[in-house]
């Protein structure tokens, strides 16, 4: 069980450029057990999506390794198939009734809005002038809920983020349990209102009549979904445009419609926001030549599985029109991510909209969220001005 390259993912080396140290250990130690982390760590495709596959011998629920789950984090991602069936296609389905061109529309709208407001700055920070103002706006219209105050909510998305840190700083986990509380107690509100606006959560509620679910598993449910769809869009937002500055003439390539969608997947793929997610082995078993006991977690590294070459031609390169692309950046198997196709398009809108503004430069160093688990940015100073 011993880890022949140090693998620390808060290490600042790591958080600017995890790719290099990725490759080592696919080639060194494809999986390997971080003493740290008291965890497997998994980093070559194949394993990565055997475990987000197979949830008979890998859990999502630890329940069934008798790990208590308390009532608050009960929500469709603490819960493995069968048992998660009723809610998954409870969501799926108020998913698929939304208008996703009309969404992307008002998306188009919004951003163009913010370019106009901010184009005559000599310097603005991305993130919280763009992305983040972006991501909730998004995502409330998604939902179609009045949408937090964006500082507030904000600080409860950090605090969650910075909680699936826990392997590696215990001091964040009271902090995102309570952030977690009140972001559950913000969508009970929404639940119980009777506003009728258009959006997941009348579609939802149009559709639960006879759903065989404990109603604290929707509104939770309601509240992950809520907080991963602005998390995707806030970090993505950040790691694409950031990818698109550092490689020139990538974002002229986009004026090739042809390429427009397989490019946004080929970002994703690139520098997406979901370094890892987590898995509990529910018994015995082998994984890239190692045995895995019953208990034993495993950290499927996707970031890295996502650079593989076995599985990706050329995959430290940005090859727009990648086709197949069956990268994990929104996941895999019964886990997937639901909003996928939301954050598709929302990156999507942003990359059309820089293509009508004046060009985007780089007036700083950019600066990384000291986070493992979502790599986004915590600065990237810009500017529309010549």
């Amino acid at each position: 069980m011993a880890e022949t390259i140090v693998y620390d993912p808060l290490d600042p080396a790591v958080l600017t450029d995890p790719y290099p140290l990725y490759a080592e250990l696919r080639e060194q130690t494809p999986v390997f057990w971080n003493e740290r982390m008291q965890s497997w760590v998994a980093t070559r495709y194949d394993d990565c999506r055997e475990v987000l596959r197979n949830h008979q011998t890998f859990a999502r629920d630890r329940r069934r390794v008798n790990i208590d789950v308390p009532e608050f984090a009960q929500n469709l991602q603490s819960l493995d198939p069968p048992q998660h069936a009723p809610l998954r296609s409870l969501l799926m389905n108020a998913f698929r009734a939304q208008d996703l061109d009309a969404a992307a529309h008002r998306t188009h709208d919004k951003i163009l809005g913010l370019f106009q407001d901010l184009s005559d700055l000599d310097e603005f920070d991305w993130i919280h002038e763009v992305a983040a103002p972006v991501a909730l706006n998004l995502t409330a219209e998604l939902f179609g809920v009045v949408e937090p105050e964006l500082k507030y909510y904000a600080a409860l998305a950090d605090a969650i983020t910075r909680r699936m840190d826990a392997g590696l700083d215990a001091t964040v986990i009271e902090p995102g349990d309570e952030a977690r509380k009140q972001l559950n107690t913000l969508a009970d509100g929404w639940f119980a209102e009777n506003s009728g606006r258009p959006g997941l959560m009348t579609t939802i509620k149009q559709l639960m009549d006879g759903a065989t679910v404990p109603e604290h598993y929707i509104g939770n449910s309601i509240a992950a979904i809520f907080n991963a769809s602005y998390g995707t869009v806030f970090a993505a937002a950040g790691n694409a445009v950031l990818t698109l500055l550092q490689h020139r003439g990538t974002l002229d390539r986009f004026r090739d419609r042809g390429v427009v969608d397989t490019g946004v997947e080929e970002l994703i793929r690139f520098d997406g926001p979901a370094q890892g997610t987590s898995r509990i082995a529910a018994e015995r078993t082998v994984l890239g030549g190692q045995v895995i006991e019953a208990g034993q977690p495993v950290i499927t590294l996707l970031a890295a599985a996502n650079r593989d070459p076995a599985q990706f031609e050329r995959p430290d390169e940005l090859v727009l029109d990648r086709s197949p692309n069956r990268h994990l950046g929104f996941g895999w198997g019964p886990h997937a991510c639901l909003g996928a196709t939301f954050g598709h398009v929302a990156i999507k809108e942003i990359v059309l909209c820089l293509l009508e503004a004046p060009s985007l430069r780089l007036t700083g160093t950019p600066v990384r969220r000291r986070t493992a688990t979502v790599r986004s940015m915590d600065l990237l100073p810009v500017s529309f001005r010549k």
